[in-house]
């Protein structure tokens, strides 16, 4: 493949909530909601939730959110949003156009030399007209947008998606934006999984390579799987309403069944990694930099194990968790935009996102 049909990452962006809930404050609120459940007669008890039981299981230690009153209400367990009419920004729109904006600046490129916008993120806030048009609208790009989710994986799979629209021809530029609101699908009042996500949206720019300006990362290789799984499940959307008694059913928000997220998806992800790096010539001394998905630490320390064939040096598989908590598809973009900035030319790294689906992408950059 010549360099001209190459695609490269040249900008990234992250906008980050002003507001963060730490597992102290969370632990407050679950608990006092906790306490007038089983005083009420719950069956069975609810049991209380502590700090170190969160950091334990998790690695996490806050979470950003867009709205923190809310949530902590004993009496409501989710955020308040202010309604808007339609002809303001949409809450996910508004938080893209940030990292869009920061992710274009690091690019040295103007909104409307880009080609194709591609909104790839786990929970919409709308079904249409879709969230991406709305931000090429505001934006002002060109050419066209369009939605993508693939849960935790949609920012690689989007990734893919603009980088082979870039290497046949159709497109030069693009940006792959993920404006994720997870604390709206979140059960805050689910004491097994009521600490795992925050809100944040990040947000890349990918070019033809022969347009590049400055440092940037070459796309060696992407590749993308799936394995359909009811582990990790939201039954939310459009036919809710025509089904009688599910107001308030727990399925109509985020579930999982960790212990077998855990037991599937780990070799599941070790070995996609293993088999992409191997097919590309890509060994593990190699390899410099692992920005995997950010959902739990003991899931990224095992596969970055597997991976390198032993335990990770510091700064190696840089680990955002514990401030920013799982941000779905985000949070290897998140790592990726804090730990990629001291890798020199000719350093190769690799972007990893798995989970819902099952699903798994990952992305082999080169420094340039």
């Amino acid at each position: 493949m010549s360099s001209q049909t190459r695609a490269a990452i040249t900008g990234s962006g992250v906008f980050t909530p002003s507001q963060v809930i730490t597992n102290d404050e969370l632990v407050v609120a679950f608990n006092a909601y906790a306490d007038r459940q089983n005083a009420a007669g719950a069956d069975p008890q609810i049991p209380q939730s502590s700090a170190d039981f969160i950091k334990s299981a998790s690695g996490i230690e806050q979470r950003f959110v867009l709205d923190k009153a809310g949530v902590l209400d004993p009496d409501r367990m989710y955020p308040r949003l202010v309604p808007r009419d339609d002809g303001a920004p949409g809450q996910m729109a508004e938080m893209a156009v940030t990292a869009c904006t920061d992710a274009l600046a690091q690019a040295g490129i103007d909104a409307g030399q880009i080609d194709a916008v591609i909104c790839a993120a786990s929970n919409h806030e709308r079904a249409y007209p879709a969230i991406a048009i709305e931000i090429q609208q505001l934006l002002g790009t060109s050419g066209f947008a369009f939605d993508m989710n693939v849960a935790c994986s949609s920012a690689t799979f989007g990734i893919q998606a603009a980088a082979d629209m870039i290497r046949s021809g159709s497109i030069r530029r693009a940006i792959v934006v993920n404006p994720e609101i997870c604390s709206a699908h979140l059960e805050w009042r689910d004491r097994d999984c009521h600490f795992i996500f925050g809100d944040v949206c990040t947000a890349v720019v990918l070019e033809a390579a022969d347009l590049a300006q400055g440092d940037h990362f070459v796309i060696r290789s992407t590749r993308c799987a799936t394995q359909f799984s009811n582990n990790i499940r939201n039954n939310d959307g459009f036919l809710r309403r025509t089904r009688d008694a599910m107001d308030d059913r727990r399925d109509m928000q985020f579930v999982q069944n960790g212990r077998k997220v855990f037991k599937e998806v780990l070799p599941l992800v070790s070995r996609h990694i293993a088999d992409h790096m191997a097919d590309e010539g890509v060994t593990a001394d190699d390899l410099k930099r692992l920005w995997l998905h950010q959902a739990n630490k003991a899931m990224n320390d095992y596969i970055g194990k597997r991976v390198l064939g032993r335990d990770p040096e510091p700064g190696e598989q840089p680990n955002i968790l514990q401030d920013y908590a799982n941000t779905s598809s985000a949070g290897s973009i998140i790592a990726f935009a804090k730990y990629s900035d001291d890798l020199i030319p000719g350093d190769t790294g690799l972007i990893c996102s798995f989970g819902a689906g099952y699903s798994v992408g990952s992305v082999i950059v080169t420094r340039v």
